[in-house]
């Protein structure tokens, strides 16, 4: 009644009662939305692995016929798969990480059931992650690039190929590539990617980015800081890499070699 026969107070009831329920549908969004973060990090997930696919279809050639790899896509939503050329990417959530032991490690929340397997790689959105170890039916277990015993084939961006490896009680915002030639001009921000000659990741994936170099004066050769493309302080999904022609490349590399060793040395 005080509404209708008065304008002024009408009014102000008014716009109470529409502050009110916006407060209340602010709230409701807010709630709503935080709810569906889940769905959504799942939809930003299968796009980026898609992508990942397509960047994989125009970088797989093959040399002698100058023409792209022909073996066609494969997308299965229910194991969260896609595959294209010989690399299939399967993505996965980080349920544990390590970050300031000598050995750390990664656990994943995809095992054997999922089409995880021993020796995929771990790749972030940023950058390369570490090496599958361990498998059980529904978790496993890698090898961080943060761990001692992981040393990875990489290229600086003129070419220059090296090990890159990182050193018990070392910040995990910091990776090492010693380079031996004197001669390699190398600048703070370079890029540092992986080469063709790791069966583990594909070539060019972004290591990191040179942060400083240290001349050692006995043989002038140096030691490349390089701070890591993917933040290990705070990783939430990653995709496992299987490249479907490792076993087979690494059982010919290793035959090769046990052959050239038993041959008889020429005089």
């Amino acid at each position: 009644m005080i509404a209708k026969t008065n304008t002024l107070q009408g009014n102000e009831l008014m716009n109470s009662a529409n502050l009110f329920v916006a407060f209340w549908y602010k709230k409701q969004s807010g709630v709503r939305h935080y709810f569906e973060l889940s769905r959504m990090n799942d939809s930003l997930l299968n796009e980026n692995t898609r992508l990942r696919q397509q960047l994989s279809k125009q970088t797989e050639f093959d040399l002698l016929n100058d023409s792209s790899v022909s073996q066609s896509l494969v997308l299965n939503d229910s194991t969260h798969r896609i595959q294209y050329a010989h690399y299939t990417y399967l993505k996965a959530r980080v349920v544990n990480n390590s970050i300031n032991a000598a050995s750390n490690f990664i656990t994943i929340n995809r095992g054997s059931k999922d089409g995880i397997e021993k020796n995929m790689a771990l790749v972030s959105s940023a950058g390369i992650v570490g090496r599958v170890v361990n498998v059980s039916a529904h978790f496993a277990t890698a090898l961080s690039v943060l761990n001692t015993k992981q040393r990875l084939s990489a290229k600086l961006t003129d070419g220059t190929t090296s090990f890159v490896y990182w050193e018990e009680g070392s910040s995990p915002d910091e990776l090492f590539m010693k380079i031996t030639q004197a001669e390699i001009k190398i600048k703070k921000g370079d890029s540092v990617l992986t080469t063709s000659y790791s069966t583990l990741f594909p070539a060019d994936m972004l290591v990191g980015r040179v942060e400083k170099v240290f001349v050692i004066k006995k043989d002038n050769s140096r030691i490349v800081h390089i701070k890591p493309a993917t933040n290990f302080r705070n990783m939430q999904y990653v995709y496992a890499i299987k490249n479907d022609y490792m076993e087979e490349r690494r059982k010919l590399e290793d035959t090769t070699e046990q052959a050239l060793k038993q041959a008889p040395q020429k005089k």
